[in-house]
């Protein structure tokens, strides 16, 4: 494998990572925050724009998996085709 194949799949693998743990942060916000009438104000907006962020989060992610896939398909190919053999 070549140092900037090994860079690319470096990079996409932080990137992805990071992406993951914006989603279970944003998601465990969410989660804590109250909903509806109890939360006032500031805090319906704020849910509001966490929700967001976990929604594009989410599109980047799989963004960055499909990315991931495709630098791993050549291994991903060998691993399916030994499966087969047996």
């Amino acid at each position: 494998m070549s140092s900037d194949k090994a860079l690319k799949i470096w990079t996409v693998n932080v990137i992805a990572f990071v992406l993951l743990a914006v989603l279970a942060l944003t998601g465990l916000i969410n989660w804590l925050l109250p909903r509806g009438y109890q939360a006032g104000g500031f805090m319906v907006s704020f849910r509001h724009f966490m929700q967001d962020v976990h929604a594009w989060t989410a599109l980047f992610f799989i963004i960055s998996m499909l990315a991931h896939w495709s630098l791993h398909w050549g291994y991903i190919q060998t691993q399916l085709k030994r499966y087969r053999r047996k």
